[in-house]
């Protein structure tokens, strides 16, 4: 697979999952825009993708909760770099708490960076796609956007938001070459959980359906010149999501019992 010279932009892409998917892309031969709050990070990850893809690479600072942040950012891109061939929405944090206990700005914190700022960002890029006839976006939610567990009631709200909005999206931008793709992982073995679970304990219980970043990377990457409609890793909690949506009351066993870990 070759994505040389292709324009891919990433979000959150100072570490974790997408910093893997830049140099996965570089490795393919893509210009990668590396975007992300974290300015010595996103450097860093550009100084990286060159090296890997011989290629131009790009790093410009983002905060996805702040709109003219996103205005900024896409205005250089455009200025700079030109036409973006795939959107990788991969900017988003949580948090694991009783929702009696949740305070009412991290509930806003987690709604303006995993869905508001995704969708402004999307809305700006896909105006561009819509007049070039082509592109790909896609957005990475989560399987607790299709299974929900206790403590995870806020999170899973935002990846609910992001699935339904990729649904509806795909069918409005198909008929114009654009495809959209949905990543809904499990747990991957990232700083994630240090925000989310400070304790350290929740990858410890479940340590034996734990993603590796750059394996999940890989299998993201294949899919922008082939794109399919969803990516569901591990296969174990793909399987205990269907069976939630086909046999509520073995999901909700499922979910509350051998998926609750927090």
């Amino acid at each position: 697979m070759n994505l040389k010279d292709k324009v891919v932009l990433v979000t959150g892409a100072s570490s974790g999952l997408g910093e893997q998917i830049c140099y996965e892309a570089a490795k393919k031969g893509a210009i990668v825009i590396v975007c992300a709050r974290r300015i010595q990070m996103i450097g860093q990850v550009k100084e990286k993708c060159s090296e890997l893809s011989q290629n131009d690479a790009y790093a410009f600072q983002l905060d996805v909760s702040d709109p003219n942040s996103i205005e900024r950012m896409y205005e250089k891109v455009k200025e700079e770099v030109g036409p973006v061939d795939c959107l990788v929405n991969d900017a988003g944090f949580g948090y694991f708490d009783d929702f009696v206990a949740f305070e009412q700005e991290k509930i806003r914190e987690m709604f303006e960076v995993n869905v508001l700022g995704l969708m402004l960002l999307t809305q700006r890029v896909a105006i561009d796609m819509l007049e070039a006839k082509s592109g790909h976006i896609i957005n990475v939610a989560s399987m607790s956007g299709k299974m929900a567990t206790p403590k995870s009631s806020i999170y899973s709200a935002t990846k609910f938001a992001v699935l339904g909005f990729s649904n509806a999206l795909r069918l409005e931008l198909k008929p114009f070459g654009i495809a959209v793709t949905t990543v809904n992982p499990g747990p991957i073995q990232t700083e994630f959980f240090d925000k989310a679970d400070p304790s350290g304990s929740y990858l410890d219980h479940i340590g034996a359906i734990v993603l590796k970043p750059n394996k999940l990377a890989n299998k993201i990457v294949k899919q922008m010149n082939h794109p399919k409609r969803e990516i569901n890793q591990p296969i174990i909690m793909e399987i205990a999501a269907r069976t939630y949506q086909l046999f509520p009351k073995v999901g909700d066993f499922l979910a509350g019992g051998i998926f609750n870990q927090k």
